[in-house]
């Protein structure tokens, strides 16, 4: 099989799995794609949504159908130490990439980014690496659920994903769904972040979360 036709084949299984795109609220992004359950209806969180994160970063940007083998190749899936994953992450398709990163900087992909496997190593690679957050047209569903899980804040928002330059500096909140581009002065609007969303988010992911719960009793 060819590189093109194993990417080929990647983006079949992604699509059979399904992607989160432009209009879809986080909350029921996140409840369909739950394994098992691709009907499960989110509960609208009645809290009111208080100023919450907002993250600023440059751009690192790349077109459709970023795999999750492109993101933290398959060599390299046979540790889950965090800081090994992310000194090859994005290796495959930019090299420089782990010399460049800062902290908080931010990933634009196309659409479906995250498609292939399931694994977690991708969007555990990315947050390791110091990304605050990835902005997208659209979302593999898996990643999609995966990337919040360990608290990786992703957003649909496919006007901003198409005008987002590398090197662009953008300003991101999550309470009001709003993404800046402080370099060429424009403004969006993505679906904004429920509470218990931010606060999954905020905890470091849904293992610290329910961590933390357990040890507050």
């Amino acid at each position: 099989m060819t590189v093109e036709e194993s990417k080929s084949r990647r983006v079949e299984e992604s699509e059979q799995g399904g992607t989160v795109t432009a209009g879809r609220r986080p909350d029921t992004a996140y409840a369909d794609s739950c394994c098992g359950s691709p009907r499960a209806t989110a509960v609208p969180d009645p809290r009111p949504l208080a100023p919450g994160p907002c993250l600023r970063g440059r751009v690192h940007r790349y077109g459709d159908n970023v795999n999750t083998d492109e993101i933290i190749p398959a060599r390299y899936l046979n540790t889950s130490d965090v800081a090994e994953l992310a000194a090859h992450c994005l290796e495959d398709i930019d090299l420089d990439f782990v010399k460049h990163v800062k902290p908080g900087d931010i990933i634009v992909g196309g659409e479906n980014f995250g498609c292939g496997s399931s694994r977690e190593h991708a969007p555990l690679a990315l947050k390791g690496a110091g990304v605050s957050g990835v902005i997208a047209a659209s979302f593999a569903r898996i990643f999609f659920r995966n990337a919040i899980n360990i608290g990786l804040p992703v957003l649909v928002a496919p006007d901003a994903a198409a005008d987002a330059q590398r090197g662009d500096e953008l300003e991101v909140d999550l309470t009001a769904g709003t993404i800046k581009n402080v370099t060429q002065g424009k403004q969006y609007q993505a679906a904004p972040f429920p509470a218990f969303l931010q606060e999954l988010i905020a905890a470091g992911g849904l293992m610290a979360q329910v961590r933390a719960r357990l040890e507050r009793g």
